[in-house]
């Protein structure tokens, strides 16, 4: 049977309430996972096991976390990333908005990139499979 996108943010937000600690007002689509819920990356094994269990659902680290582009230098230059790894970037995370990150591709930004939003339409696209 098919989630709808309430359910998947209300699954979403319970998983991120519970592991941050952060307020359910807070878990807003706009809000940032390390900037404005302040996750850090320990937390984000306890998300995607939260989001497991919820969902049904197996996410690989990669998916998630590409950090091998980020150490990469054939993407990665004086602190920021090339075209290159930017276009690595978008096809390993579809679900993720860059045009942000694009005006300003610092590699120390990457960690404040991903979006409640993004987080939803990354299960989104697993649960449909």
């Amino acid at each position: 049977m098919a989630v709808s996108k309430d359910e998947i943010f209300k699954k979403v937000q319970t998983a991120l309430v519970d592991a941050l600690g952060v307020d359910e007002e807070d878990v807003t689509p706009e809000a940032t996972m390390v900037g404005d819920l302040g996750a850090e990356s320990i937390d984000f094994l306890d998300i995607v096991f939260k989001l497991e269990k919820a969902f049904s659902i197996e996410i690989p680290r990669k998916e998630l976390s590409p950090e091998d582009i980020l150490t990469n230098a054939e993407f990665v230059k004086e602190g920021k990333v090339t075209p290159a790894g930017i276009a690595e970037l978008k096809k390993r995370m579809p679900f993720v908005n860059f045009t942000k990150f694009e005006a300003n591709p610092n590699v120390r930004e990457f960690s404040n990139l991903m979006t409640v939003g993004d987080l939803c339409r990354y299960v989104e696209s697993k649960v449909a499979k």
